[in-house]
């Protein structure tokens, strides 16, 4: 993605074949170090205000109607892992959460508005699910294979999903046996809207993979660290599972930017609508109050010794914070809650 003068700068978007590319998800860590900072993508990321942040808006849809959000589980997944999943998604508008709550960190997406002054909806709900246990194309997909993946949950003989352009977000989740192309080297997750020519619709969707098995210390930070920082220590995972509890931060990261520039034509900072930096990006690594650079700010721990810095409805998690065009600098949980 472009960068931002001096202060924030950003992941380089890679071009798909010759369609449009898509955005890219959250990656906390570059492949090498700087000394005796460890720089996020290359650059500090800062909690504090910047006047040289450009967000704007480009006049187009965001999803202020009910959002449904339509997981597709690819591959092999546990039932206690969907559980952590399913729960987190059901958190995002849940009532009555203990402070610093899921719900309180949407409210800053809930902030940016279309060209009617409406506001993104407050409601996120759990709809159809698709399991695709088979592996149906194979263990080994390309960001084209992906929206095939789609294609087959929407088009189903057996219990398809529904197709909802408007307000349905599909979510496609990978096993940590399923390579994806670009991940770990470049991406943890990503998102786009389907082609036509491919799935029959324009959809809305993200992708996100479970990295347990291909790099935790890159894509399921700070629950793993990479190899090539010596003397970092990992912090205990909220739900005992690095790689799906890894995933949460990343599937917040990609909702919160599917809400606000699902067709890559309305929030995001910089000129060139091909390589857009959205809300989530701009606080890539931000977990709590002080972060910036190698720092992920102040967390929490529970009595067992476990790193999070959000309740949900039944359970504890741990995702970045995003980027409040109010107050022009990133914001967490408590902002608004």
């Amino acid at each position: 993605m472009h960068s931002v003068p001096v202060i924030l700068s950003f992941t380089v978007l890679t071009v798909l074949l010759t369609s449009p590319v898509q955005v890219i998800g959250w990656r906390p860590y570059p492949p090498h170090t700087n000394g005796s900072d460890q720089i996020f993508g290359a650059s500090k990321k800062f909690e504090g205000s910047s006047n040289l942040v450009r967000l704007r808006y480009h006049m187009g849809p965001v999803l202020t109607n009910n959002i449904t959000v339509h997981p597709i589980w690819y591959g092999t997944w546990q039932k206690s892992q969907k559980k952590i999943i399913r729960e987190f998604i059901n958190s995002i508008s849940a009532v009555g959460s203990k402070r610093p709550s899921v719900s309180g960190w949407w409210k800053t997406v809930q902030l940016y508005t279309d060209q009617t002054g409406s506001n993104i909806s407050g409601t996120v709900r759990l709809g159809e699910e698709k399991n695709d246990r088979f592996y149906s194309h194979g263990k080994s997909l390309t960001r084209l294979s992906i929206q095939s993946v789609i294609k087959s949950a929407v088009t189903s003989r057996s219990r398809p999903l529904p197709v909802n352009p408007k307000s349905g977000l599909y979510l496609l989740l990978t096993a940590d046996d399923v390579y994806v192309q670009d991940f770990c080297g470049q991406v943890c997750g990503f998102h786009y809207f389907t082609f036509p020519s491919i799935v029959g619709f324009t959809l809305p969707y993200a992708w996100v993979g479970n990295s347990a098995k291909f790099c935790p210390g890159v894509c399921a930070y700070p629950f793993a660290v990479p190899e090539y920082i010596p003397g970092l220590k990992p912090v205990k995972s909220p739900n005992g599972d690095v790689g799906v509890d890894g995933m949460i931060s990343v599937i917040a990261h990609e909702i919160a930017e599917l809400a606000t520039n699902p067709l890559v034509n309305a929030w995001y900072a910089g000129p060139d609508p091909v390589a857009p930096v959205e809300i989530a990006d701009l606080c890539e690594g931000i977990y709590g109050t002080g972060g910036g650079g190698s720092y992920t700010g102040q967390m929490l721990n529970d009595d067992r010794g476990a790193t999070y810095n959000v309740n949900g409805i039944r359970r504890r998690y741990l995702i970045q914070w995003l980027w409040s065009h109010v107050v022009n600098y990133c914001t967490g949980p408590n902002a608004l809650d």
